[in-house]
């Protein structure tokens, strides 16, 4: 396990991990250009952790941004019983791909 922080990204918290890829609810950034998240509440690696009150000092997480796209359609059924009343609708959640690129503390 390499470094790890938790992150605020919105009303969200999200633990990630240094080098991996992630896909959350969208925020705003360009697609392939560089973010970097201020809100970190706690760092670590193998040996130590760092927890902030609430955040930690200097703490940044930088974010390469790889996709601004919608996630999966989610449908839902309304249904009701001697009426012959049906409905269906769908919906897509906006969702932002990300990779950790460093973690500085």
């Amino acid at each position: 396990m390499s470094k790890f922080a938790i992150i605020r990204i919105g009303t969200f918290q999200y633990n990630v991990e240094e080098g991996k890829e992630y896909s959350v609810p969208r925020f705003v950034g360009e697609k392939d250009s560089k973010f970097i998240i201020e809100e970190v509440l706690a760092v670590g690696n193998e040996k130590e952790l760092i927890v902030g009150k609430p955040l930690i000092k200097d703490g940044k997480v930088e974010l390469e941004i790889l996709d601004q796209a919608k996630g999966e359609k989610i449908t839902s059924k309304i249904y009701k019983a001697k009426s012959r009343y049906r409905r269906t609708r769908g919906f897509r959640k906006l969702v932002t791909k990300f990779k950790v690129t460093s973690i500085n503390y």
